[in-house]
């Protein structure tokens, strides 16, 4: 079954996300490598992050594990410094979170003489969109730009902060943003939810022309290949964060003709 939405499904930003991300990376060097040949292809480049906060995603990104354990007729233990008063024995344990080590999948489009990194496609991970994780992928951005690499930004979640910031940065659930090699602006796709994902160009290096990406079609076939459609349940919310009004009515219109 397709998607029942026309661009991006807000159901995939949740505990989906990783294998969609990953899906979408391979999907996109499939898609592309037909078109770079034999000048160009693409590759998968695999980076680790450790995320540090995972709290704000336990139940969202992460699985919704047990970490609340009520102590039950706990009993008192009697003082060191008085045994005739006994300590209030905490109601509640918490285990310390730990750290998750996060596998985020990007898209190097290279040339084949000389295997040069000549863009890259980063598709975000709510992990570069809050701290601790935000500054260092900004910081790989400008490195990319130093180093006279085009990138182009996917930035398919609502949540979090955007690493690409502007006064002016309109105020779409999703984002995609393509920054070429030594210019000095951004070309911007905001993407309303009831909007198709766009065709996005791809450059490579002058004089040759860019290559056409169809982010709607490489969505479509991960979808429909994954089966994404037997894990979702419609009938529920969303992810966070909430929609605005006129958007959850319109949601509610499209996702009725599934109940």
């Amino acid at each position: 079954m397709p998607s029942p939405f026309p661009g991006m499904n807000p159901y995939l930003e949740g505990y989906l996300w990783a294998d969609v991300h990953n899906a979408l990376a391979t999907k996109i060097r499939q898609l592309l490598v037909p078109l770079l040949r034999p000048r160009y292809t693409a590759r998968l480049e695999i980076y680790l992050v450790e995320d540090t906060a995972p709290e704000g995603e336990i139940g969202i990104l992460y699985p919704d594990v047990e970490v609340v354990q009520l102590r039950q007729g706990a009993r008192a233990r009697p003082s060191l410094a008085d045994s005739a008063i006994a300590v209030t024995p905490a109601p509640l344990t918490l285990p310390v979170m730990q750290p998750v080590t996060v596998r985020i999948p990007s898209v190097e489009i290279r040339d084949t003489v000389g295997n040069t990194l000549v863009t890259s496609i980063e598709i975000l991970s709510p992990v570069n969109k809050r701290e601790p994780g935000l500054t260092p992928y900004r910081q790989k951005r400008q490195r990319l730009y130093g180093a006279s690499v085009n990138l182009i930004e996917l930035d398919l979640l609502r949540r979090g902060t955007r690493p690409f910031s502007h006064p002016r940065l309109p105020p779409a659930p999703y984002l995609i943003g393509l920054t070429r090699a030594n210019v000095g602006a951004v070309e911007l796709w905001p993407v309303e939810l009831q909007q198709p994902l766009p065709i996005l160009p791809v450059p490579l290096r002058e004089p040759d022309d860019d290559v056409a990406l169809d982010l709607g079609r490489a969505l479509s076939e991960i979808y429909d290949e994954a089966a994404y459609e037997l894990s979702i349940d419609y009938t529920q919310a969303p992810p966070p964060p909430a929609f605005s009004p006129t958007e959850a009515a319109w949601m509610e219109t499209i996702l009725s003709n599934l109940r």
